[in-house]
């Protein structure tokens, strides 16, 4: 995986937008305002997404690559690693996941406007 084709990826998504908004190395995907994904531009070792609690334990003790959220709530969030035991299909389902978790926390009206992006 690489950050060009994850990118991409995010941008696919109905409404994710992009921007910086705490440096000018972290990029930040967002659906509706909201976060769904984290990483680093200069350094693209892991992203963080957002992983429905139950699933969070499980995926770090099948996965080495899939750890505690860095600067994250580590409940609600992982870090995955890019050079890891995480297949790059498996990555893309993680994102796809997150958006899909935060897309699902908006208002009737936010997915409404999102869906229409």
């Amino acid at each position: 995986m690489n950050i060009e084709d994850f990118r991409d990826y995010c941008l696919s998504l109905a409404g994710t937008t992009e921007d910086f908004p705490f440096d000018e190395s972290t990029l930040v995907f967002r659906v509706g305002g909201k976060i769904y994904a984290l990483l680093g531009v200069n350094n693209f070792d892991f992203v963080n997404l957002k992983c429905n609690p139950e699933k969070v334990e499980e995926l770090r003790e099948q996965f080495n690559g899939v750890k505690p959220g860095y600067h994250m709530n580590k409940k609600h969030w992982n870090s995955v690693y890019i050079e890891s035991d995480v297949t790059n299909k498996l990555f893309l389902e993680l994102a796809k996941h997150s958006y899909n978790l935060v897309f699902k926390s908006l208002s009737k009206k936010v997915k409404e406007e999102n869906l229409l992006l």
